[in-house]
């Protein structure tokens, strides 16, 4: 989720695309260009003054641009240095103007670039890790002027665009509350944005009944064996009763997406029955609710690890 120094009630003018290399830019790019945004990419500081004039054009003027996204990357070197400058310019003349960041973790970047074998610009010959360190740095104080910075080491290419659509819809209006019931398995490391984290670690475990271990929280047998649990059926009450007292706080506070964390060891079967359940009470209560799986795969147990513990627990004592 991204940290917001400012709340938007409309569309802006100009939004301006930053960064770190791999965090995500290219994404949130396609994403406004979804949006009916005029998108240049890796546009020249120098040029910023010409192409404003073009959205600060009047309607009936040739060539006017009614909203416009522009990445500015790190590749502009020197002439980050003006970033503030040219910003303040933009702003008097009466611009709306929005900058956002997107970064990730060293390791997310690292294995991003990794993947798609592309040089790092900030690469001196140390390394890729160093190059990654060196580019951070020398965006610090482009990210210190954003109005919102975006970690994107959790999202996938889908979630990071549904957050622009959400938060950036030209409609004059702020979006309404999506509310992201997001299971995961504490093994693997908890999600870095959520605003509300539930741990289900004390829930019966369907991994040691026979039968069920091999399936998902989302199997009819799973969900029939957790629900003749009483402690089960509580959980989701209390559960179920703050969330529908701090959502409505969050929606006045003009959050227009919020992520709730359930937790188990695996993230295979007590969190995803109770994210898919939670998500279906709110939206039976009149909120925009959706239940989504991030380790629901990596959670399926070898059948050695399965054998071992088995053996462990019917040793005789």
């Amino acid at each position: 989720m991204p940290r917001t120094k400012a709340s938007k009630t409309s569309a802006p003018d100009i939004v301006i695309i930053t960064g770190l290399s791999g965090s995500g830019m290219t994404s949130a790019t396609n994403a406004f260009e979804d949006l009916g945004y005029f998108c240049v990419d890796n546009m020249p500081l120098t040029l910023l003054p010409t192409f404003a004039r073009l959205v600060h054009a009047q309607e009936d003027e040739r060539g006017r641009i009614d909203r416009a996204a522009l990445v500015i990357s790190f590749r502009e070197g020197r002439f980050l240095a003006d970033f503030a400058k040219q910003l303040r310019v933009l702003r008097r003349g009466g611009l709306g103007v929005s900058v956002i960041f997107f970064e990730a973790s060293d390791e997310i970047l690292a294995r991003r670039f990794s993947e798609t074998r592309r040089p790092h610009p900030a690469d001196r010959g140390k390394g890729l890790f160093d190059a990654i360190r060196a580019e951070r740095e020398a965006m610090k104080p482009i990210r210190a002027l954003a109005d919102e910075v975006v970690d994107t080491s959790d999202h996938t290419v889908h979630s990071l665009r549904k957050i622009q659509l959400d938060r950036f819809s030209p409609r004059g209006e702020a979006a309404p509350l999506r509310v992201q019931v997001l299971s995961f398995g504490h093994k693997f490391g908890p999600p870095r944005d959520m605003e509300l984290l539930f741990d289900v670690r004390h829930l019966p475990n369907p991994f040691f009944v026979n039968g069920l271990r091999e399936l998902t929280g989302g199997d009819r047998r799973v969900v029939k064996y957790l629900k003749t649990q009483p402690e089960v059926e509580e959980t989701l009450e209390r559960f179920s009763d703050l969330l529908y007292y701090l959502l409505p706080q969050y929606q006045r506070e003009g959050k227009s997406y919020l992520t709730v964390g359930i937790g188990c060891t695996g993230g295979r079967h007590r969190s995803v029955m109770v994210a898919n359940e939670l998500a279906s009470r709110l939206r039976r209560a009149g909120f925009d609710a959706q239940a989504v799986h991030r380790d629901i795969r990596k959670g399926a147990p070898a059948r050695k690890k399965v054998a071992r513990a088995k053996q462990t627990l019917e040793k005789p004592k």
